[in-house]
């Protein structure tokens, strides 16, 4: 049994609906909420197969699918899947933990060639898990494929701990942004957007 993420533990109750609740505000009121899928779809082939790891309310997965890949969503909060299913058709979203996924068993067998962590997903894993996420996560994409991970820096993982945790999980660093559009790193940002790559051989 998986450890309680900090989604559950550091939150309060109904965090969740809330969270559904203010995503669904900023799409009627037209935010943009596409830019991690923007990335993401620079990043792969046309018509690539991407799982959106800690998927949310779904808004990643579907402005992927919008623009042609084969998307699987998954995360650890059921209520934020239902939400993801009724907003979303299109791609198939699932309830799992990042900490001990297999799609397989699930029905989803053929690896991924890219995966995303946006939304603050490694910081919300369960303390302790990160490189457990990163390593299972790993796991599911293809050789050469790409696991693009954003986070906030002051969320108390380190960006130097998520490259230690990436290369124990077999991933290789590539790439570090301070934001989705590609603004330059610099060491006081306060986001941290990386490309961890599996290595082919």
């Amino acid at each position: 049994m998986a450890k309680p993420t900090r989604w559950v533990t550091d939150t309060k109750p109904g965090h969740s609906q809330w969270y559904v609740d203010r995503f669904r505000q900023l799409a009627a009121e037209g935010a943009d909420l596409s830019g991690e899928a923007r990335l993401l779809d620079a990043l792969v082939p046309p018509g690539a197969r991407v799982l959106d790891a800690g998927c949310g309310t779904g808004r990643v997965a579907a402005a992927l699918a919008a623009r042609g890949h084969d998307v699987v969503g998954v995360d650890a909060d059921p209520t934020l899947v239902e939400a993801a299913r009724a907003d979303h058709p299109g791609p198939r979203f699932l309830v799992a933990d990042l900490a001990e996924l297999d799609l397989a068993a699930q029905g989803e067998a053929e690896p991924f060639d890219a995966a995303v962590l946006a939304g603050n997903v490694m910081v919300f894993v369960a303390p302790g898990t990160e490189r457990d996420v990163l390593a299972r996560v790993a796991a599911h994409v293809r050789p050469d494929g790409l696991v693009v991970v954003g986070f906030g820096t002051d969320r108390g993982y380190p960006v130097a701990d998520l490259d230690a945790d990436a290369v124990a999980a077999g991933l290789r660093p590539e790439h570090r942004f301070a934001t989705w559009d590609l603004r330059p790193w610099r060491d006081d940002a306060d986001f941290a957007v990386s490309v961890l790559r599996r290595p082919a051989g």
